[in-house]
């Protein structure tokens, strides 16, 4: 399986302007620029995205964990903060909230770690990877 996705960008890196196109159109000719990056401006950025596909990954990887461990969730709603720092992403923080019935705490925080670290998305980060889990039943 193979996924794409295109950025046009025009200009300097300050001054100018692009645009993100995913293969699905999702995003389609979403706004990027040095203000939506760094400051608070309309688009979005890559930090916002590289968000975006660890909590989506790590939340899908938590759900097939917990199946394997014979349980369902009712509800996994994962938030994910990416740290730019000089230039480099230096972490993604995992918040994860659970509302799974009947399973025992050990299983949840077992299932948790298995997520963080065998999700694709992390595995692919080069920074550190950290996750508060709060789980419900």
């Amino acid at each position: 399986m193979k996924r794409k996705a295109t950025a046009v960008w025009h200009g300097s890196g300050m001054e100018g302007s692009g645009l993100i196109t995913t293969q699905s159109n999702v995003l389609n000719n979403t706004q990027l620029s040095f203000k939506s990056r760094f400051e608070n401006g309309i688009g979005t950025n890559p930090e916002e995205l590289l968000a975006a596909s660890h909590a989506g990954c790590f939340t899908m990887k938590l759900a097939f964990v917990l199946n394997e461990a014979g349980y369902t969730a009712e509800k996994l709603e994962t938030t994910a903060i990416v740290s730019l720092e000089n230039g480099s992403i230096t972490s993604s923080h995992l918040e994860v909230n659970a509302i799974i019935s009947n399973i025992p705490n050990q299983v949840f925080e077992d299932s948790v770690k298995d997520a963080k670290e065998n999700c694709p998305i992390s595995k692919v980060i080069n920074a550190s990877i950290s996750v508060t889990s709060n789980l419900a039943n």
